[in-house]
């Protein structure tokens, strides 16, 4: 379910609110393959199910950093803003990978509104985000993430 947002004036009223869950979304040994290759992390943990199997997770992981490059696309289907020229990410003051995101499971993120700031041409917005593997006890990552939206 997507939070629909028709305008940064109905963003402030939304401050504490739980806008929803994406969708879940499975995490491939290709993508942490094409991940590990885009920024030359190939560590075994990543890539060499053989060897990850007798690892401390029994099996491959994804990368935290490929995880938090997920959020632009998990939130997507969280919350829109409608009546803006633009939305940038503006980066993140807190990231914790509080659990590894096993290759071939299923993550999706939720996400609360933490808060609303106006800034010359729009505002800041800044959502409290956990990204979960189905089915585990903890989060796999804890983010607090900022947005601008222009008008």
């Amino acid at each position: 379910m997507t939070t629909h947002v028709d305008s940064i004036e109905d963003l402030t009223p939304l401050i504490g609110t739980h806008l929803g869950y994406s969708p879940y979304r499975t995490i491939t040994q290709e993508q942490v393959q094409l991940f590990a290759d885009a920024t030359g992390d190939h560590q075994w943990i990543h890539l060499d199910p053989e060897r990850a199997a007798a690892g401390p997770f029994g099996q491959t992981i994804a990368h935290g950093y490929l995880t938090l490059s997920l959020l632009p696309v998990l939130l997507g289907s969280v919350m829109r803003v409608d009546g803006v020229k633009m939305g940038v990410n503006y980066g993140t003051n807190k990231v914790r990978f509080m659990n590894p995101v096993l290759v071939g499971s299923e993550i999706r993120a939720g996400a609360t509104l933490a808060s609303v700031e106006e800034i010359a041409g729009g505002v800041q917005v800044v959502l409290d985000v956990v990204v979960e593997m189905k089915d585990a006890t903890k989060p796999s990552c804890v983010a607090q993430v900022v947005t601008r939206y222009y008008v």
